[in-house]
């Protein structure tokens, strides 16, 4: 499936479940931000199952790159974000000729993607119940089904994807390939334009920032999801950040065909 102006978009359905079945489709759905969005894109969308719009980037992302969302039938926008993950900002105030050093110095301290995902989990469990949650309480009767995105639809979503989908029982070889196909998603005008922004600022573009901002190495979710199953599992995990038993039943038969 295709929407013009939104990367990294795809419907996590089909994946197969290690009970047998599949992730039911037009239940769950990822990408990055909508900001490109095209009016036809637009249209596309609206044309979708999707009714639920969950937002984890920061106000100053969203602010940088405010989401298109159309208007011709309701759409529900709820911001969940998670500082984790979201790209470095120059202080505040600061002067111009002074971004590029701030920068520098903030980026030389990141950690590795799989360092930075146990970092989110660490921080997270609330915010990712929460989207767990609205995805449990869609329905069929409506478009309710949810999109979930970040700014790059990579790593904040793609850690929130990856625990609903083990939590539901999908194959982890699926969901691990799931995740790492945002790569391949991502390469091109996207990737280029963000790389290209921070390099207009004077940042220099490493190989540990290219990774940071336009991979999705395999190693990285499986590092992540190792540390939820030392945890209890995905569904534990949620459940610690506030998912009921009921919700977690709820997000489960909504996932599973």
């Amino acid at each position: 499936m295709a929407i013009e102006g939104l990367f990294n978009f795809r419907d996590t359905g089909g994946m197969p479940l290690t009970s047998g079945g599949v992730i039911r489709s037009g239940v769950l759905y990822r990408s990055a931000a909508l900001n490109a969005l095209t009016d036809d894109g637009l249209a596309q969308l609206a044309d979708t199952a999707v009714g639920v719009i969950a937002d984890f980037r920061t106000p100053v992302e969203q602010q940088m790159a405010p989401d298109r969302v159309p208007v011709s039938r309701p759409f529900r926008v709820e911001s969940l974000t998670l500082l984790e993950g979201a790209l470095p900002q120059p202080a505040v105030g600061a002067d111009a000729t002074a971004v590029p050093e701030s920068f520098a110095t903030v980026l030389a301290q990141l950690p590795t993607l799989g360092e930075l995902y146990l970092s989110m989990l660490a921080a997270g469990a609330e915010t990712f119940a929460g989207v767990a949650r609205l995805v449990g309480a869609s329905t069929d009767d409506e478009p309710t089904a949810v999109l979930v995105h970040c700014t790059a639809g990579k790593d904040r979503t793609g850690v929130a994807v990856a625990l609903m989908l083990d939590a539901a029982g999908a194959e982890r070889d699926a969901i691990v390939a799931d995740y790492a196909s945002s790569q391949d998603n991502l390469a091109g005008p996207w990737a280029e334009g963000m790389l290209g922004t921070l390099t207009s600022m004077g940042v220099p573009v490493t190989d540990s920032l290219r990774t940071l901002v336009t991979r999705t190495p395999p190693a990285a979710i499986e590092q992540a999801l190792t540390w939820v199953d030392g945890k209890g599992g995905s569904a534990a995990y949620l459940q610690s950040g506030g998912l009921t038993d009921a919700e977690l039943d709820a997000l489960r038969t909504r996932l599973r065909a």
